[in-house]
């Protein structure tokens, strides 16, 4: 029984490791400023950071010293972003070669991402950090960068992501059996790269808010089959977990997209940026189940005796936080 304590003792670990925003996991926490090239240095400006946090006095967006405010910002608060849009004037000019930075990201250890429409009809993307919060425009951008910036962005959703990770975790406590496990994780990730890629091009769309709440729903559902399974009892899901891991993959695909929708694609690499975002996701999502079973295996070579009654302590853990967030997810929905 005592690997039983041991995964409850990781998973209260990430419990108290987790973002106290944690119930709206998906949505990236970088701000986003997007700039629109409306004609030659005539600027729409908007703003975004998280609804609730603190990003707003401490990052400052900076443009070119050339440009002049010519409206006052307005600010709209929306469903997980504040939004705060003006119109600049920029003296006439094109706005390639010229500086667009983010001031005090290196101060809150946090990056922004920078979306720039220019009047060529070109695209330009680019996360910028706190040892290069500065970003000169260029005349052309590659492919390979495009890639990089995605890649980078969806590792860092799937390690912000905590209800897909517990998710995840509930996966691996389910499937004993290596094989089976490795089977099982593989028909998770193919069900939501699917709902990712039809979902970010526009061909399905499903409300938010939903989709978070089903989310969480599909994690409470691992949790009762880790009772159901401690208990002796058998059912189909644990019988064919992959076809559970498929489904509910599908859900958290949805999730992702809604993630992704925010950040946008670039119209002239949309396949690689949806395959390098993709591929980070799966990267992160392998990272963190190599480094969970990595400590389970430390873990269980303790000379440690724990009590049976550990034994339950991971389901009930997954399940009470699964609960929390249906309850705060769907009362967000209805309030809508």
């Amino acid at each position: 029984m005592k690997h039983w304590l041991l995964h409850a003792s990781f998973l209260a670990a990430l419990w108290l490791a987790a973002p106290a925003g944690g119930a709206s996991a998906h949505p990236l926490d970088p701000a986003l400023l997007d700039v629109r090239e409306t004609a030659a240095g005539a600027l729409t400006v908007a703003w975004h950071v998280p609804v609730g946090g603190s990003l707003t006095a401490s990052l400052r967006p900076v443009l070119p010293s050339r440009c002049i405010e010519r409206s006052p910002p307005e600010v709209i608060e929306g469903e997980q972003r504040l939004t705060t849009r003006w119109r600049v004037d920029c003296g006439g000019a094109s706005m390639v070669g010229e500086h667009v930075r983010v001031e005090g990201l290196r101060e809150r250890g946090t990056d922004a991402l920078l979306r720039i429409s220019l009047a060529d009809g070109r695209v330009v993307q680019a996360v910028l950090r706190g040892e290069r919060p500065d970003f000169v425009i260029p005349a052309g951008v590659t492919t390979s960068s495009v890639f990089a910036d995605y890649l980078r962005l969806g590792v860092e959703h799937i390690f912000t992501g905590v209800d897909h990770l517990l998710f995840v975790l509930g996966l691996l406590l389910l499937v004993q059996n290596r094989s089976r496990l490795f089977w099982t994780v593989t028909a998770f990730t193919l069900g939501h790269s699917i709902t990712l890629a039809l979902a970010t091009l526009g061909i399905v769309s499903f409300p938010s808010r939903v989709v978070e709440a089903l989310i969480a729903v599909t994690i409470f559902a691992v949790a009762v089959e880790l009772v159901r399974r401690d208990a002796g009892e058998s059912s189909w899901s644990l019988r064919a977990p992959w076809a559970v891991a498929f489904s509910f993959g599908l859900l958290h695909g949805f999730g992702f997209a809604g993630a992704l929708a925010e950040v946008g694609l670039p119209h002239h690499d949309i396949p690689a940026a949806l395959l390098a975002f993709n591929a980070g996701i799966e990267a992160g999502q392998l990272v963190f189940i190599v480094a969970v079973l990595g400590m389970r295996t430390m873990l269980r070579a303790l000379p440690v005796r724990w009590p049976a009654a550990a034994a339950q302590a991971p389901a009930y853990l997954i399940g009470s936080l699964a609960v929390y967030w249906v309850i705060e997810r769907t009362w967000g929905a209805l309030a809508m």
